[in-house]
Protein backbone atom coordinates (compact mmCIF):
# COMPACT_ATOMS: atom_id res chain seq x y z
CA UNK A 1 0.00 0.00 0.00
CA UNK A 2 3.28 2.34 0.94
CA UNK A 3 4.46 1.71 -2.65
CA UNK A 4 1.27 2.95 -4.19
CA UNK A 5 0.49 5.73 -2.24
CA UNK A 6 4.82 6.55 -3.10
CA UNK A 7 3.67 6.31 -6.90
CA UNK A 8 0.36 8.28 -6.84
CA UNK A 9 2.28 10.97 -5.24
CA UNK A 10 5.66 10.64 -7.44
CA UNK A 11 2.91 10.97 -10.42
CA UNK A 12 1.47 13.70 -8.98
CA UNK A 13 4.27 15.58 -8.52
CA UNK A 14 5.34 15.28 -12.39
CA UNK A 15 1.66 16.39 -13.28
CA UNK A 16 2.32 19.31 -10.92
CA UNK A 17 6.02 19.74 -12.48
CA UNK A 18 4.58 19.58 -16.17
CA UNK A 19 1.79 21.99 -15.33
CA UNK A 20 4.77 24.67 -13.84
CA UNK A 21 6.68 23.73 -17.56
CA UNK A 22 4.08 24.33 -19.72
CA UNK A 23 2.52 27.84 -17.81
CA UNK A 24 6.14 29.03 -17.46
CA UNK A 25 6.96 28.51 -21.10
CA UNK A 26 3.59 29.71 -22.66
CA UNK A 27 3.27 26.89 -24.98
CA UNK A 28 -0.26 26.65 -26.21
CA UNK A 29 -0.83 30.43 -25.70
CA UNK A 30 -2.78 32.29 -28.73
CA UNK A 31 -1.75 35.43 -29.59
CA UNK A 32 -4.08 38.56 -29.54
CA UNK A 33 -5.51 40.06 -33.00
CA UNK A 34 -5.66 43.11 -34.22
CA UNK A 35 -8.03 45.60 -32.46
CA UNK A 36 -10.97 46.83 -35.16
CA UNK A 37 -10.83 49.73 -36.93
CA UNK A 38 -12.82 51.83 -36.36
CA UNK A 39 -12.75 50.88 -32.61
CA UNK A 40 -16.31 49.52 -31.74
CA UNK A 41 -18.49 50.13 -28.32
CA UNK A 42 -18.80 48.57 -25.47
CA UNK A 43 -20.99 47.74 -22.80
CA UNK A 44 -19.66 47.37 -19.12
CA UNK A 45 -21.80 45.18 -16.95
CA UNK A 46 -21.85 45.88 -13.31
CA UNK A 47 -24.16 44.06 -10.84
CA UNK A 48 -24.21 45.58 -7.50
CA UNK A 49 -26.01 45.20 -4.21
CA UNK A 50 -25.25 47.30 -1.10
CA UNK A 51 -21.95 48.24 -2.66
CA UNK A 52 -21.70 52.17 -1.63
CA UNK A 53 -18.33 51.46 -0.35
CA UNK A 54 -16.67 49.38 -2.84
CA UNK A 55 -18.05 50.86 -5.82
CA UNK A 56 -16.51 53.94 -6.76
CA UNK A 57 -13.24 52.39 -6.55
CA UNK A 58 -14.37 50.02 -9.38
CA UNK A 59 -15.95 53.14 -11.12
CA UNK A 60 -13.14 55.38 -11.00
CA UNK A 61 -10.80 52.46 -12.12
CA UNK A 62 -13.10 52.47 -15.53
CA UNK A 63 -12.89 56.29 -16.12
CA UNK A 64 -9.21 55.63 -16.04
CA UNK A 65 -9.66 53.31 -18.76
CA UNK A 66 -7.49 54.12 -21.83
CA UNK A 67 -10.42 52.92 -24.86
CA UNK A 68 -12.33 56.73 -25.65
CA UNK A 69 -14.84 57.30 -23.24
CA UNK A 70 -17.43 58.10 -25.85
CA UNK A 71 -17.70 54.48 -26.94
CA UNK A 72 -18.23 53.16 -23.59
CA UNK A 73 -21.23 52.16 -22.16
CA UNK A 74 -21.22 51.52 -18.50
CA UNK A 75 -24.78 50.05 -17.00
CA UNK A 76 -25.08 49.33 -13.06
CA UNK A 77 -27.86 47.62 -11.65
CA UNK A 78 -29.08 48.17 -8.99
CA UNK A 79 -30.12 44.98 -7.30
CA UNK A 80 -32.69 46.11 -4.45
CA UNK A 81 -29.60 47.81 -2.22
CA UNK A 82 -30.47 49.26 0.97
CA UNK A 83 -27.60 51.53 1.39
CA UNK A 84 -26.71 54.30 -0.87
CA UNK A 85 -25.26 52.55 -4.16
CA UNK A 86 -27.22 54.09 -6.76
CA UNK A 87 -26.49 57.79 -5.18
CA UNK A 88 -22.83 56.83 -4.73
CA UNK A 89 -22.49 55.28 -8.71
CA UNK A 90 -23.94 58.82 -9.99
CA UNK A 91 -22.07 61.34 -7.76
CA UNK A 92 -18.86 59.17 -8.96
CA UNK A 93 -19.52 59.16 -12.55
CA UNK A 94 -20.76 62.63 -12.90
CA UNK A 95 -19.21 64.71 -16.11
CA UNK A 96 -18.68 61.32 -17.60
CA UNK A 97 -18.01 61.54 -21.49
CA UNK A 98 -19.40 58.19 -22.14
CA UNK A 99 -22.87 56.46 -21.55
CA UNK A 100 -23.52 55.68 -18.08
CA UNK A 101 -26.66 54.41 -16.35
CA UNK A 102 -27.96 52.68 -13.07
CA UNK A 103 -30.66 50.59 -13.57
CA UNK A 104 -32.84 49.94 -10.60
CA UNK A 105 -33.74 45.85 -10.67
CA UNK A 106 -37.12 45.16 -9.60
CA UNK A 107 -38.04 41.87 -11.01
CA UNK A 108 -37.08 38.53 -12.40
CA UNK A 109 -36.44 37.38 -15.66
CA UNK A 110 -37.49 33.98 -16.42
CA UNK A 111 -35.07 31.58 -13.89
CA UNK A 112 -32.77 34.09 -13.43
CA UNK A 113 -32.27 35.30 -9.93
CA UNK A 114 -29.90 37.07 -7.94
CA UNK A 115 -26.61 38.15 -10.09
CA UNK A 116 -27.69 36.46 -13.49
CA UNK A 117 -31.08 38.02 -13.04
CA UNK A 118 -29.12 41.25 -12.78
CA UNK A 119 -27.09 40.62 -15.93
CA UNK A 120 -30.36 39.56 -17.60
CA UNK A 121 -31.31 42.94 -17.50
CA UNK A 122 -28.25 44.74 -18.43
CA UNK A 123 -27.62 42.90 -20.99
CA UNK A 124 -31.31 43.60 -22.08
CA UNK A 125 -30.36 47.42 -21.99
CA UNK A 126 -26.90 46.90 -23.31
CA UNK A 127 -27.01 48.38 -26.68
CA UNK A 128 -23.20 47.20 -28.10
CA UNK A 129 -22.05 44.29 -29.55
CA UNK A 130 -19.51 43.28 -26.71
CA UNK A 131 -20.61 42.82 -23.08
CA UNK A 132 -18.02 43.38 -20.60
CA UNK A 133 -18.45 42.14 -17.13
CA UNK A 134 -16.95 43.13 -13.66
CA UNK A 135 -18.32 43.29 -9.99
CA UNK A 136 -18.68 46.15 -7.68
CA UNK A 137 -15.63 45.46 -5.53
CA UNK A 138 -12.89 45.04 -9.00
CA UNK A 139 -10.51 47.73 -9.86
CA UNK A 140 -9.69 47.48 -13.50
CA UNK A 141 -6.49 47.74 -15.11
CA UNK A 142 -6.69 51.03 -17.83
CA UNK A 143 -5.72 48.30 -20.52
CA UNK A 144 -8.38 46.36 -19.46
CA UNK A 145 -11.12 46.56 -22.76
CA UNK A 146 -7.86 46.41 -25.53
CA UNK A 147 -6.39 43.47 -23.77
CA UNK A 148 -9.56 41.37 -23.78
CA UNK A 149 -10.69 42.54 -27.20
CA UNK A 150 -7.60 41.42 -28.45
CA UNK A 151 -8.84 38.40 -27.88
CA UNK A 152 -12.59 38.04 -29.27
CA UNK A 153 -11.20 36.67 -32.79
CA UNK A 154 -13.91 35.56 -35.29
CA UNK A 155 -15.83 32.74 -33.68
CA UNK A 156 -14.88 33.54 -29.95
CA UNK A 157 -17.61 33.94 -27.79
CA UNK A 158 -15.64 34.08 -24.60
CA UNK A 159 -12.50 35.97 -23.20
CA UNK A 160 -12.10 35.85 -19.41
CA UNK A 161 -9.26 37.81 -17.78
CA UNK A 162 -7.30 36.84 -14.50
CA UNK A 163 -8.22 38.44 -10.86
CA UNK A 164 -5.73 39.10 -8.60
CA UNK A 165 -6.70 39.34 -4.80
CA UNK A 166 -4.94 42.64 -2.94
CA UNK A 167 -4.69 43.68 0.43
CA UNK A 168 -2.50 44.53 2.99
CA UNK A 169 -3.05 41.84 5.93
CA UNK A 170 -1.44 38.41 5.53
CA UNK A 171 -4.80 36.91 5.28
CA UNK A 172 -5.33 38.88 2.26
CA UNK A 173 -1.84 37.46 0.37
CA UNK A 174 -2.26 34.35 0.94
CA UNK A 175 -5.56 34.53 -0.54
CA UNK A 176 -3.88 36.06 -3.67
CA UNK A 177 -1.26 33.26 -3.75
CA UNK A 178 -4.40 30.72 -3.89
CA UNK A 179 -6.28 32.82 -6.74
CA UNK A 180 -3.23 33.15 -9.03
CA UNK A 181 -2.12 29.22 -8.53
CA UNK A 182 -5.30 28.38 -8.82
CA UNK A 183 -5.95 30.76 -12.44
CA UNK A 184 -2.61 29.03 -13.90
CA UNK A 185 -3.65 25.83 -13.81
CA UNK A 186 -7.11 26.75 -15.36
CA UNK A 187 -4.79 28.75 -18.01
CA UNK A 188 -3.05 25.18 -18.48
CA UNK A 189 -5.99 23.06 -19.11
CA UNK A 190 -7.57 25.91 -21.11
CA UNK A 191 -4.59 26.47 -23.35
CA UNK A 192 -5.09 22.83 -24.32
CA UNK A 193 -8.43 23.33 -25.88
CA UNK A 194 -10.41 22.31 -22.46
CA UNK A 195 -12.97 24.57 -21.57
CA UNK A 196 -13.06 24.73 -17.59
CA UNK A 197 -14.68 27.75 -16.40
CA UNK A 198 -15.01 31.61 -17.20
CA UNK A 199 -14.17 34.34 -14.61
CA UNK A 200 -17.70 36.65 -13.77
CA UNK A 201 -15.65 39.54 -12.49
CA UNK A 202 -13.69 39.60 -15.72
CA UNK A 203 -15.24 38.45 -18.80
CA UNK A 204 -15.85 39.41 -22.14
CA UNK A 205 -18.80 37.90 -24.19
CA UNK A 206 -19.73 38.86 -27.45
CA UNK A 207 -23.52 40.30 -28.22
CA UNK A 208 -23.85 36.81 -30.66
CA UNK A 209 -22.55 34.31 -28.20
CA UNK A 210 -24.72 35.49 -25.55
CA UNK A 211 -28.16 35.81 -27.68
CA UNK A 212 -27.43 32.04 -28.84
CA UNK A 213 -28.09 30.75 -25.36
CA UNK A 214 -31.19 32.97 -25.45
CA UNK A 215 -29.72 34.63 -22.05
CA UNK A 216 -29.52 33.93 -18.58
CA UNK A 217 -33.30 34.71 -18.27
CA UNK A 218 -33.26 31.38 -20.32
CA UNK A 219 -30.37 29.33 -18.40
CA UNK A 220 -30.99 26.99 -15.33
CA UNK A 221 -30.65 28.72 -12.25
CA UNK A 222 -27.13 28.50 -11.07
CA UNK A 223 -25.19 30.64 -8.56
CA UNK A 224 -22.26 30.09 -10.60
CA UNK A 225 -24.17 31.99 -13.25
CA UNK A 226 -20.02 32.86 -15.40
CA UNK A 227 -19.92 29.21 -15.54
CA UNK A 228 -23.01 28.39 -16.79
CA UNK A 229 -23.00 31.02 -19.43
CA UNK A 230 -19.24 29.68 -20.12
CA UNK A 231 -21.05 26.65 -20.64
CA UNK A 232 -23.42 27.28 -22.47
CA UNK A 233 -21.52 29.26 -24.64
CA UNK A 234 -19.63 26.52 -25.22
CA UNK A 235 -22.42 24.11 -26.38
CA UNK A 236 -23.23 26.09 -29.29
CA UNK A 237 -20.48 26.40 -30.37
CA UNK A 238 -18.28 29.49 -29.87
CA UNK A 239 -14.46 29.43 -29.03
CA UNK A 240 -13.28 30.77 -25.66
CA UNK A 241 -9.54 32.69 -24.81
CA UNK A 242 -8.31 32.86 -21.26
CA UNK A 243 -5.78 35.81 -21.01
CA UNK A 244 -3.24 35.64 -18.48
CA UNK A 245 -1.38 39.02 -18.27
CA UNK A 246 -1.42 42.15 -16.24
CA UNK A 247 -2.64 44.14 -18.66
CA UNK A 248 -5.98 41.89 -18.11
CA UNK A 249 -5.80 41.32 -14.04
CA UNK A 250 -8.32 42.70 -12.22
CA UNK A 251 -7.64 43.33 -8.83
CA UNK A 252 -10.37 42.42 -6.16
CA UNK A 253 -10.80 43.44 -2.98
CA UNK A 254 -10.01 40.08 -0.50
CA UNK A 255 -12.19 37.79 1.89
CA UNK A 256 -12.95 39.90 5.23
CA UNK A 257 -12.72 36.44 7.73
CA UNK A 258 -12.72 32.66 7.09
CA UNK A 259 -16.34 32.88 7.59
CA UNK A 260 -17.20 34.97 3.89
CA UNK A 261 -13.92 32.76 2.04
CA UNK A 262 -15.54 29.54 3.06
CA UNK A 263 -18.84 30.88 1.68
CA UNK A 264 -17.49 31.90 -1.38
CA UNK A 265 -15.57 28.86 -2.10
CA UNK A 266 -18.87 26.71 -1.24
CA UNK A 267 -20.60 28.61 -4.26
CA UNK A 268 -17.49 27.61 -6.07
CA UNK A 269 -18.27 24.35 -5.45
CA UNK A 270 -21.33 24.23 -7.02
CA UNK A 271 -19.79 25.35 -10.21
CA UNK A 272 -17.28 22.26 -10.28
CA UNK A 273 -20.44 19.60 -9.69
CA UNK A 274 -21.34 20.55 -12.91
CA UNK A 275 -17.79 20.13 -14.47
CA UNK A 276 -17.72 16.98 -17.10
CA UNK A 277 -17.05 13.84 -15.02
CA UNK A 278 -13.18 14.13 -16.74
CA UNK A 279 -12.01 17.08 -15.18
CA UNK A 280 -14.12 16.61 -11.96
CA UNK A 281 -12.04 12.88 -11.52
CA UNK A 282 -8.99 14.83 -13.01
CA UNK A 283 -9.79 17.31 -9.65
CA UNK A 284 -10.30 14.90 -7.49
CA UNK A 285 -7.07 13.18 -8.34
CA UNK A 286 -5.61 16.50 -7.60
CA UNK A 287 -6.97 17.17 -4.12
CA UNK A 288 -5.58 13.89 -3.20
CA UNK A 289 -2.21 14.98 -2.47
CA UNK A 290 -3.02 15.60 1.06
CA UNK A 291 -4.75 12.27 2.17
CA UNK A 292 -2.07 9.93 -0.06
CA UNK A 293 0.87 12.05 2.03
CA UNK A 294 -0.73 11.18 5.71
CA UNK A 295 -1.20 7.69 4.44
CA UNK A 296 2.62 7.35 3.09
CA UNK A 297 3.50 8.79 6.86
CA UNK A 298 1.22 6.40 8.82
CA UNK A 299 1.27 3.28 7.16
CA UNK A 300 4.93 3.51 6.81
CA UNK A 301 4.76 4.22 10.60
CA UNK A 302 8.52 6.37 11.59
CA UNK A 303 10.42 5.32 8.21
CA UNK A 304 7.64 7.05 6.29
CA UNK A 305 7.85 10.21 7.68
CA UNK A 306 11.38 10.98 6.07
CA UNK A 307 9.89 10.30 2.62
CA UNK A 308 6.63 11.98 3.58
CA UNK A 309 8.35 15.08 4.32
CA UNK A 310 10.86 15.11 1.23
CA UNK A 311 7.90 15.04 -1.39
CA UNK A 312 6.11 17.80 1.08
CA UNK A 313 8.97 19.75 0.12
CA UNK A 314 9.15 18.65 -3.14
CA UNK A 315 5.77 19.95 -3.69
CA UNK A 316 6.99 23.29 -2.06
CA UNK A 317 9.25 24.07 -4.68
CA UNK A 318 7.88 22.97 -7.79
CA UNK A 319 4.34 24.91 -6.61
CA UNK A 320 6.46 27.47 -5.82
CA UNK A 321 7.79 27.49 -8.89
CA UNK A 322 4.54 27.83 -10.43
CA UNK A 323 3.29 30.66 -7.86
CA UNK A 324 6.23 32.66 -9.23
CA UNK A 325 5.58 32.54 -13.13
CA UNK A 326 1.92 33.24 -12.16
CA UNK A 327 3.19 36.21 -10.55
CA UNK A 328 5.44 37.52 -13.00
CA UNK A 329 2.95 36.95 -15.66
CA UNK A 330 0.97 39.10 -13.70
CA UNK A 331 2.89 41.65 -13.31
CA UNK A 332 2.91 40.91 -9.61
CA UNK A 333 5.80 40.24 -6.51
CA UNK A 334 6.04 36.55 -4.88
CA UNK A 335 6.33 36.94 -1.42
CA UNK A 336 8.12 33.73 -0.68
CA UNK A 337 8.39 33.85 2.56
CA UNK A 338 5.06 33.34 2.59
CA UNK A 339 4.73 29.79 0.64
CA UNK A 340 5.25 27.75 3.90
CA UNK A 341 2.16 29.52 5.85
CA UNK A 342 0.32 28.64 2.01
CA UNK A 343 0.52 25.08 2.76
CA UNK A 344 -0.99 25.29 6.29
CA UNK A 345 -3.45 28.25 4.45
CA UNK A 346 -4.65 25.13 2.07
CA UNK A 347 -4.88 22.46 4.67
CA UNK A 348 -6.89 24.39 6.99
CA UNK A 349 -9.28 25.70 3.81
CA UNK A 350 -9.69 22.03 2.75
CA UNK A 351 -10.91 20.77 5.99
CA UNK A 352 -12.64 23.60 6.86
CA UNK A 353 -14.57 23.34 3.28
CA UNK A 354 -15.47 19.24 4.20
CA UNK A 355 -17.10 19.97 7.36
CA UNK A 356 -19.23 22.78 5.60
CA UNK A 357 -20.25 20.73 3.05
CA UNK A 358 -21.10 17.96 5.62
CA UNK A 359 -23.05 20.25 8.23
CA UNK A 360 -25.16 22.02 5.15
CA UNK A 361 -23.36 25.28 5.00
CA UNK A 362 -25.86 27.02 2.18
CA UNK A 363 -24.69 28.72 -0.25
CA UNK A 364 -25.17 32.81 0.33
CA UNK A 365 -24.70 35.43 -1.77
CA UNK A 366 -25.37 39.46 -1.09
CA UNK A 367 -27.02 38.25 1.82
CA UNK A 368 -29.74 35.50 0.06
CA UNK A 369 -29.44 31.99 0.96
CA UNK A 370 -29.63 29.25 -2.23
CA UNK A 371 -30.26 26.23 -1.05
Amino acid sequence: MSGALGAFLGLWLLGLAYAAWRFATGRGAQAAVALPVPLPRVSILIAARDEELALPRCLASLRALEYPAELLEILVGDDASTDRTAAVAEAAMQGFAGRFRVIPIAENLGAARGKANVLAHLARHATTDFFFITDADIHLPATWIAALLGHAAPGVGTVTGITAVRGPRLFDHLQGIDWLLSLSLVQVVSEQGRPVTAMGNNMLVTRAAYAATGGYEALPFSVTEDFALFQAVVARGFGFRHVFSAAARADSLPMPSWRPLLRQRRRWLRGVEALPIRLRLQLLVFSGFWPALAGLAGLAGVAGVGPALAVWGAKMLVQGALAYFAHRRAGLRLRWWLLPLFEFYTLALTFSLIGYRLLGGAVVWKGRRYD
